[in-house]
């Protein structure tokens, strides 16, 4: 079983919410919800999601404030964010990446365009992460601290499938002192 990539919207108009809720779910993310700055940190004690969408115009909290605060904190710093805002001008754009964002995206937007930037930066959060393993046991510590086996990490959190097999080299460090290997390495006597 796949684990899908939790996605957390935040938006504090419940149509916006409603919208990207069911486009995400509808192509196989799992989405959490907040309607304000306030409720998606208090969010993201609990839970860290793959990747996170937001508004930059919200009351009390505006979406910068949100991603700074985000980019300050040692878990949640490594969560791509994308702004999914009205706001265009190009000083509000930039200042969205200043902050910490990986993309700004305009409203209205085209969902294709979307999901397409959501997939790619969840790629590159997989492939850019850096991953604490063990010097001795190499296995490799999640977000949560837990040790886990290289296999079942890369499982769990990407879709990477494992197969296994033994390469050349450590075939020879394993059963080199076997006859029955010894005969398998020495060429036909007819070639």
């Amino acid at each position: 079983m796949v684990n899908k990539n939790l996605i957390l919207t935040v938006d504090d108009k419940p149509q916006n919410l409603q919208f990207l809720g069911k486009l995400l779910s509808n192509n196989g993310y799992e989405v959490a919800m907040a309607q304000s700055g306030v409720q998606a940190l208090t969010f993201l004690k609990s839970e860290l999601p793959d990747l996170i969408l937001l508004d930059v115009m919200m009351p009390e909290m505006d979406g910068y404030e949100v991603c700074e605060k985000l980019k300050a904190e040692f878990p949640t710093r490594n969560i791509p964010v994308i702004f999914l805002t009205a706001k265009s001008d190009a000083q509000d754009i930039v200042k969205g990446f200043d902050v910490g964002g990986v993309d700004y995206v305009t409203k209205p937007f085209h969902s294709a365009e979307l999901l397409a930037r959501i997939k790619t930066h969840i790629e590159l959060k997989t492939l850019r992460g850096l991953l604490p393993m063990c010097s001795h046991c190499k296995k490799i510590r999640d977000d949560k601290g837990f040790w886990n086996d290289v296999d079942s990490y890369f499982e769990t959190h990407s879709h990477v499938t494992f197969t296994h097999g033994i390469c050349p080299v450590c075939m020879d460090k394993l059963y080199k002192g076997y006859d029955w290997y010894k005969k398998r390495k020495q060429p036909d006597a007819g070639e």
